[in-house]
């Protein structure tokens, strides 16, 4: 089986296995307390703090650990939302956020705040100036006045690089245009923590283990020091008082140590992934009619294509795929058990269903993609011609 949905989840590191397995000898105990055990579990959760925060650019003290990527953006999002009160009621984001930024703008909305969406163009970057306008509140929906939604603009979302089809947004500028307005930014880094250099200029940064190859279970939320935030649970004394429970040290270790082996890997192995992408990008719309290959062709995560096929339901090809040999998701990677339609591609405004993502884990082989390309056209042409399509 040759797995290819590394955006949804990649493998266990090796250095993260060989962690985790030490640390739970020697990271059990409750790192709060004063006794022996406790002092070492304490060390190796600092330890791993300030790993984290190496690779992401910021102070130790500035990181907590969540129970999961998820939550770190829930955090993060509502937090910041609540800390910001008195500057404005209004959240933007842009159309094509992962579901949990949407979820919790969600939430933002039923608690009294506003939401502004700004779209996205058809390779999936974000309008620039009108997210600008819309931090700015000088946009229609925010009213003109640059105080809709209850007064100014408490936080603005972008992702770092989009979970469907790979596309990286602007992140840096959008900084800058946040930074210009006294406006935070969060960035939701996902898919490129560990990947990638992560871009400056954030004010909140959320990030999950499971998708860099540390284990699952562990998120991380970046809040730098100077940005107003309020927890929207009640307050612990765990985790600088911002995620309540008790640590899970030894997957915080493990999740550390796949971090900076990913990062110290990440110059090599993302070229080389790249190039397999790149790959699969060209000849899938030369080896099989009526394809379209989805996102930005250049300034694209390294590990991530997507591409659609007409006359082809998603499910089905996702199906053959499965049964040829090769773990690949189809749809939105949020909804695709719910058969919705993805909100990323319908923002996009491209093909929606016959939606294949193929994400490169590290070590992928140029052989698996190889076979993949040679088995495609035949699986596509096969369901096209039960549904009575000629190809």
């Amino acid at each position: 089986m040759a797995y290819f949905d590394a955006a949804s989840t990649e493998p266990l590191h090796p250095r993260a296995r060989e962690a985790l397995t030490a640390a739970l000898d020697t990271g059990w105990a409750d790192p709060a307390r004063l006794y022996g055990p406790a002092r070492r579990a304490r060390m190796l959760l600092e330890q791993a703090r300030a790993e984290v925060a190496e690779v992401f650019g910021c102070r130790p003290d500035e990181v907590s650990f969540t129970a999961s990527g998820t939550q770190a953006v829930h955090l993060g999002v509502l937090g910041v939302s609540r800390g910001r009160r008195r500057a404005g009621r209004r959240l933007v984001v842009s159309a094509v956020e992962h579901s949990s930024v949407l979820h919790a703008a969600q939430v933002h909305e039923r608690d009294g705040g506003s939401v502004e969406t700004v779209g996205v163009g058809r390779t999936g970057v974000v309008d620039l100036a009108a997210f600008g306008a819309a931090v700015r509140g000088e946009s229609a929906e925010a009213g003109g006045d640059g105080g809709g939604g209850g007064g100014g603009t408490a936080l603005a979302c972008l992702q770092s690089a989009n979970h469907e089809v790979g596309t990286l947004q602007p992140v840096a500028e959008a900084a800058a245009l946040c930074a210009e307005a006294g406006v935070p930014l969060l960035v939701d880094a996902a898919q490129t923590a560990g990947r990638a250099p992560l871009p400056g200029g954030w004010s909140v940064l959320a990030a999950s283990a499971h998708k860099w190859g540390g284990p699952a279970g562990v998120g991380v939320l970046a809040v730098r020091k100077g940005t107003r935030w309020r927890g929207p649970l009640p307050e612990d004394e765990r985790e600088h008082r911002r995620v309540p429970g008790f640590e899970n040290v030894p997957a915080i270790v493990a999740a550390a140590a796949a971090l900076r082996a990913a990062a110290e890997e990440s110059e090599q192995e993302g070229a080389r992934l790249s190039a397999l992408v790149d790959r699969i990008r060209t000849e899938v719309p030369r080896l099989v009619p009526d394809v379209e290959v989805i996102g930005e062709p250049v300034a694209r995560a390294p590990h991530i294509v997507t591409f659609s096929c007409l006359y082809v339901e998603g499910e089905a090809l996702l199906a053959e795929l499965d049964k040829a040999g090769f773990s690949v998701s189809s749809g939105s990677s949020c909804t695709a058990s719910t058969l919705r339609p993805s909100h990323v591609l319908e923002a996009m405004g491209v093909l929606t269903h016959g939606n294949v993502r193929v994400s490169l884990p590290r070590g992928t082989s140029t052989a698996d993609v190889d076979r993949f390309l040679a088995v495609l056209p035949d699986i596509v042409r096969g369901i096209r011609a039960d549904a009575g399509v000629k190809s």
